[in-house]
């Protein structure tokens, strides 16, 4: 990926570079060293851009997406409190801004196709359930279009939880509720995305 913010790009010694994500965050909080944080987006620089183009589907505005978190970032690491990995906050500060960004954006971007698939919740009461281990047989083709067609929140709960492995400890610490509320979101996020799926499949 061709770099986006220059202006944290910069050469360090070693010494630096070897830093956990926390001594470096910390740092950089007492510094408020753009050099420092150059370090930072190198680590995640490809990871938040994948991520962001995982929600858009367009590499333009996935590389100013990129550049706006990583800028809004800079601003706001003082908030980082060291309650969870680093990378574990990163994320799920990515995907709130993600989730914000959809939902500013949501008439454009997620047109009739998502009207005609989620107009009424009712049907979510008459899907069940599956085991994770059962949820990870599902075809990832399929999968992967149902889930761009869920809630934006929704979406972002499900890639903290299977894709970046967050646990459901990390998801209470950052979602500020209790394991049975965390799970409860984690089985209605399912739920959506099995109905989605499974409608995608009737369709096919």
């Amino acid at each position: 990926m061709k770099k986006i913010l220059l202006l944290f790009s910069a050469t360090l010694g070693k010494d630096k570079k070897s830093l956990s994500d926390e001594e470096l965050v910390q740092l950089i909080v007492e510094t408020n060293d753009s050099a420092l944080f150059g370090i930072l987006y190198d680590r995640y620089g490809k990871k938040i851009y994948n991520k962001c183009y995982s929600f858009v589907k367009d590499k333009d505005e996935t590389q100013d997406l990129t550049q706006d978190i990583f800028l809004k970032l800079f601003m706001q690491l003082h908030k980082y409190q060291g309650r969870a990995k680093f990378s574990t906050w990163l994320y799920s500060f990515t995907y709130n801004f993600l989730v914000n960004y959809k939902k500013r954006d949501a008439s454009k971007k997620l047109g009739e196709r998502w009207e005609n698939l989620n107009k009424n919740e009712k049907h979510l009461t008459q899907v069940e359930d599956v085991e994770e281990e059962d949820f990870f047989e599902l075809k990832v083709s399929g999968l992967e279009k149902a889930i761009d067609l869920i809630e934006p929140a929704d979406k972002a709960l499900l890639l903290l939880k299977y894709q970046d492995d967050v646990s459901v400890k990390d998801l209470q610490t950052l979602l500020h509720i209790n394991e049975s509320a965390v799970k409860m979101r984690l089985k209605r996020a399912r739920i959506k995305l099995i109905s989605v799926y499974q409608k995608l499949q009737e369709n096919e």
